[in-house]
């Protein structure tokens, strides 16, 4: 599918999302699968629709019905002001994104996230840039222990399109409730290309960003 495929389906799925559907409702509804939906609409601000019972739910406060709206509209003029990435963008972009969160000093490259948004953005820059040997690319999850493993690593697999067996042994952490309450039930993911000569060619992409002539006056 790669980072920029269905898009259609992308906006339809944030928009049934803010409407109240549920993940599951908009896989079906959609035809694709529920860890898509979840890639895609997993910022829209979520309010379960109200269910046809004599009891009524009471819906968000005018607070944060205008904090929903200003979201989603500073959501459309975000879009609007990037629009689609010209190549030159996208390279700068990526070496942006690999200058604050990329490995730098193993003969490696490296990138871990827990947001699948910036793994695929991560993912789809690399092998666009860069000779990659698919059969090379490796992942390696963190994820606390008591959350589904399997469901997780299918999730990563789809966001990164690395097969599983390409899966090395995930770290599973114990949480210490006295200081994290929330969990990332998907964990995070740490995608890796062990390969020094492209290891060289990222940081040179990204020394060539950091440069004082790079930067607007």
């Amino acid at each position: 599918m790669g980072y920029r495929g269905k898009v259609v389906e992308q906006a339809k799925a944030r928009q049934l999302r803010a409407k109240g559907l549920t993940m599951d409702e908009i896989a079906v509804k959609l035809g694709v699968s529920k860890s898509s939906v979840s890639l895609w609409a997993r910022d829209v601000p979520f309010q379960p629709r109200l269910l046809k019972t004599k009891a009524r739910r009471r819906g968000p406060n005018p607070l944060q019905r205008r904090k929903q709206e200003e979201i989603e509209c500073l959501r459309v003029q975000g879009v609007a002001w990037v629009g689609r990435l010209t190549e030159k963008e996208f390279l700068v972009a990526g070496a942006a994104l690999y200058a604050g969160e990329g490995a730098k000093t193993q003969a490696q490259v490296g990138f871990s996230n827990s947001d699948p948004r910036l793994v695929a953005f991560f993912c789809a820059w690399l092998r666009k840039f860069f000779a990659v040997d698919e059969s090379r690319l490796r992942v390696r999850l963190y994820l606390h222990r008591g959350l589904d493993l399997d469901g997780a690593t299918a999730f990563w697999s789809e966001v990164t399109a690395i097969p599983t067996p390409q899966f090395t042994a995930p770290y599973r952490a114990d949480p210490d409730p006295s200081i994290r309450r929330a969990k990332h039930p998907l964990g995070y993911a740490t995608v890796v290309y062990c390969c020094s000569r492209t290891h060289r060619a990222v940081m040179g992409v990204v020394d060539a960003l950091l440069t004082s002539n790079a930067i607007p006056g």
